[in-house]
């Protein structure tokens, strides 16, 4: 008897079953295609954008071969063309080394570059801190110690990738305007700070001797 029942209960089943399919079959078979179809879209995608990142390395590397022959003026061409068209990544890279050799013949435009690379918000902070500490380096001769602290301190923050180097540039900028009070802040900031550089540190020690005596009060 219990057969039976299991019987009757699997009639039932495939019954609900194939009313089920006959229901919603176009909605089963029209997700499993999308399924497919998103799949296959999404590996397409990722294809295409390796195959693009790998174009785009093979070029930066002959725009850099340029630079080591010193063809400079054409890895500035090579890098400008990497900058305007390459993934993301290799854009940001492409625009540092374009600036870099647009410095070998014309340092104020080289710094505008660099500039522009500082001020791009899609670009992640560590690259745009690295473009502030290029373009002063070119600056930094004719620049007032006001224009160096404008470019220079948001690299300075706790934390920041280049904040050692960029508080030594403004700790050597006070110094040359005799703004000893501005060179000491920035010395004790690099004093003070844990991960500077023994080269750095040594450096500091040095300019920090340069400076009058604290007046006592």
């Amino acid at each position: 008897m219990s057969e039976l029942f299991d019987e009757v209960d699997e009639e039932v089943r495939r019954e609900r079953l194939k009313k089920l399919w006959d229901q919603y079959s176009l909605y089963i078979i029209a997700l499993a295609v999308l399924i497919v179809a998103g799949v296959g879209g999404w590996r397409g995608y990722q294809y295409l954008e390796a195959q693009k990142a790998a174009e785009a390395g093979a070029a930066f590397d002959r725009a850099a071969e340029l630079s080591e022959q010193n063809k400079h003026a054409e890895a500035e061409a090579a890098f400008a063309a990497l900058a305007a068209k390459a993934p993301a990544g290799y854009r940001t890279l492409a625009r540092l080394r374009m600036a870099a050799e647009a410095a070998t013949r014309e340092p104020q435009a080289a710094a505008k570059l660099y500039d522009e690379i500082a001020a791009d918000r899609s670009v992640g902070r560590s690259e745009q801190d690295l473009a502030r500490i290029r373009a002063a380096q070119l600056v930094m001769d004719t620049e007032t110690y006001p224009n160096m602290l404008q470019r220079l301190e948001p690299a300075t923050a706790e934390g920041s990738t280049f904040r050692h180097t960029a508080r030594e540039m403004l700790a050597v900028s006070a110094w040359r305007a005799n703004d000893a009070t501005a060179a000491r802040k920035w010395l004790d900031l690099i004093a003070n700070d844990g991960d500077t550089p023994p080269s750095l540190r040594s450096r500091a020690e040095a300019l920090q001797a340069l400076l009058p005596p604290v007046a006592k009060s």
